[in-house]
């Protein structure tokens, strides 16, 4: 398969310059730009236009536009002609194939950006989707991604409705990141072919998400998951056929979080289990086939009343820490330490509510 070299390209439609005002200044003389290759100019006066000169062949307009060749004459027949230049015009474009991929990276900055990658199927490397301003995401023909997927700061895109042929991201999945979420998100619907992620899965700081149904075809991660920072997210169903981590599950600070009922399938969490500031969680349910973590860590839950959802977990636990949750009983940290076959070599249960257990757990500290 042969691969195109687009990043150089897309990234220069808008920094075309270190350090100037003017993100283009001192490209004025280039055939470098998108606008530059349309413009029917011969701005680098080198006797070639638009897409007749080699500096603008890697444009999608230019591939097989009919408005040049790839070779280097300068007429501007659509590969039929028969005028007097020495080639053949039997020559055939080096980027003719629309199935061909994307070698490295890529990153999508605005529409000219995304209206670039649109034709192709994949990536090699990472595809990075930070664009405010844009308003829709157009990729209807991208099947994967040899790197991660990173969607953060695109505070008017509402949806990733345009990613539905998208099957595989081969590194971590971030849908937002620390302080730099999508304003406007509210839905994953066009990750609905998403069947593998191999590393971790991070959704942070998306205010506007109200839920997580486009994930639902995801079974496996690789890495880790990672939930924070959703104010507006009530649960977390899209994520119930996901059976295996290959690292920590944590979820941190979604305000509207009632419940875990999206992670049942979960049975083991290579790494720290950590459920932390969830002002409206009330219960653990969601985590009811969990029988073996490395690291247990619930706190500053202040709404959390058992901790019944733990039920199945009976060893791995080396740190375990309940502490800070004001309507949860301690002795509901006592009874998990009583069913833990092996006892943890750290234990914090403290500051949450006192209580007599009847009859005390042989465990509580």
């Amino acid at each position: 398969m042969r691969y195109l070299l687009l990043t150089a390209l897309a990234t220069a439609l808008v920094f075309g310059g270190c350090g100037d005002d003017d993100e283009n200044s001192g490209i004025d003389d280039m055939e470098v730009t998108a606008a530059q290759c349309q413009d029917l100019a011969d701005n680098d006066a080198d006797g070639l236009i638009d897409c007749a000169d080699p500096d603008c062949q890697g444009f999608v307009f230019c591939i097989d536009a009919g408005s040049g060749d790839s070779d280097s004459d300068t007429d501007t027949d659509t590969d039929t002609d028969t005028d007097s230049d020495t080639d053949s015009d039997t020559d055939t474009d080096t980027f003719t194939d629309t199935s061909d991929c994307v070698e490295g990276n890529y990153k999508i900055n605005n529409s000219v950006d995304a209206a670039l990658l649109a034709p192709y199927t994949c990536i090699t490397g990472d595809l990075t989707v930070q664009a405010p301003g844009l308003i829709s995401l157009n990729l209807p023909n991208l099947e994967w991604i040899g790197g991660e997927l990173v969607i953060r700061n695109n505070d008017v895109l509402t949806n990733l409705d345009g990613l539905g042929a998208l099957t595989s991201v081969g590194g971590d999945l971030q849908i937002g990141g620390s302080f730099e979420g999508n304003d406007a998100l509210t839905n994953l619907d066009g990750l609905s072919a998403l069947t593998s992620v191999g590393g971790y899965l991070r959704i942070d700081y998306n205010d506007a998400l109200t839920n997580l149904d486009g994930l639902s075809s995801i079974t496996s991660l690789g890495g880790g998951l990672h939930i924070s920072e959703n104010d507006a997210l009530p649960n977390l169903d899209g994520l119930s056929g996901i059976t295996s981590l290959g690292g920590s599950l944590d979820i941190y600070s979604n305000d509207a979080l009632t419940n875990l009922t999206g992670l049942s399938g979960i049975t083991s969490v290579f790494g720290e289990l950590q459920i932390v500031s969830n002002d409206a969680l009330t219960n653990l349910t969601g985590l009811s086939a969990i029988t073996w973590v490395n690291e247990l860590y619930i706190f500053d839950n202040p709404t959390l009343t058992n901790l019944n959802g733990l039920s199945a977990l009976t060893s791995g636990v080396v740190n375990l820490q309940i502490a800070h949750c004001d309507t949860l009983p301690d002795c509901e940290a006592c009874n998990l330490l009583d069913q833990l076959t092996s006892g943890p070599t750290w234990i914090d249960v403290s500051n949450n509510l006192a209580d007599t257990c009847t009859p005390v757990p042989a465990n509580c500290p």
